[in-house]
């Protein structure tokens, strides 16, 4: 197994343990900060993880889904460190593994009501979970279609996949965002490679493709069958274009 579907298969597992903990309604109603907060935990993940993962791997940038929030997947031995280690948000700490030696620090830089919103960090922490289980359902749905790993992009701050046949023009990327600029709840969403989809289906604002909203699934009675529909439809969509 590559490093790459070993990160894959680490941050499902965890997904799945998360979630399996949540009980059968893991989205719950957002906490009044959860858009500052969102906003706040970007910038850690592009100027603190981010930079720790290129240091001690060279080029790698992705990071994952991590036990109470997200973080760069463990290296064996750090280009820069030369241990094995990790660096990662879980609440509202910062966890920072160095070979045996692990250490705990409050988030840096942060407002101290950001830093003290522990409802929206278990909110974030519960929307990672819940966005890549919904994807890892998916490509174990459709395992001919060329999946690629489940990452967590730090300039996105999404979870995302890609899937699909480029030639035949049904790649897409699938993916689960906190929210951004032009939405400000989180959002799972399909985005075409081919940009010239257009119809019912495709409803996103701010970009080609389409969205299902977090209101949605609040009121779906089943929340993760709702967004495994969802991503499905889309891509049965594409299929048959």
């Amino acid at each position: 197994m590559n490093g790459a579907a070993m990160e894959h298969d680490d941050a499902v597992a965890a997904a799945r343990d998360h979630l399996a903990a949540a009980g059968t309604r893991p989205l719950g109603p957002l906490p009044a900060g959860f858009a500052a907060f969102r906003a706040a935990m970007h910038g850690i993940a592009e100027d603190v993880l981010k930079p720790r993962r290129v240091l001690e791997t060279g080029n790698e940038i992705a990071l994952r889904f991590t036990s109470g929030g997200f973080g760069t997947p463990p290296w064996p031995v750090g280009a820069a460190s030369g241990r094995s280690g990790q660096i990662r948000v879980e609440g509202l700490e910062l966890v920072a593994v160095d070979g045996d030696d692990e250490s705990r620090s409050p988030l840096p830089g942060l407002d101290p009501a950001i830093a003290a919103d522990a409802d929206s960090a278990a909110a974030l922490a519960d929307w990672f979970a819940f966005a890549t289980v919904v994807l890892a359902e998916l490509l174990s749905r459709h395992p001919g279609l060329e999946p690629a790993p489940i990452r967590l992009w730090p300039e996105h701050f999404d979870v995302a996949t890609e899937l699909g046949s480029e030639p035949a023009r049904q790649r897409a990327n699938y993916g689960g965002s906190p929210g951004d600029d032009d939405h400000p709840d989180p959002y799972l969403y399909v985005g075409p490679w081919d940009q010239s989809v257009s119809g019912a289906p495709w409803n996103a604002t701010g970009f080609t493709g389409a969205e299902l909203g977090y209101a949605d699934l609040l009121a779906a009675d089943d929340q993760l069958a709702a967004a495994i529909d969802f991503c499905s439809s889309r891509l049965e969509a594409l299929a048959g274009r």
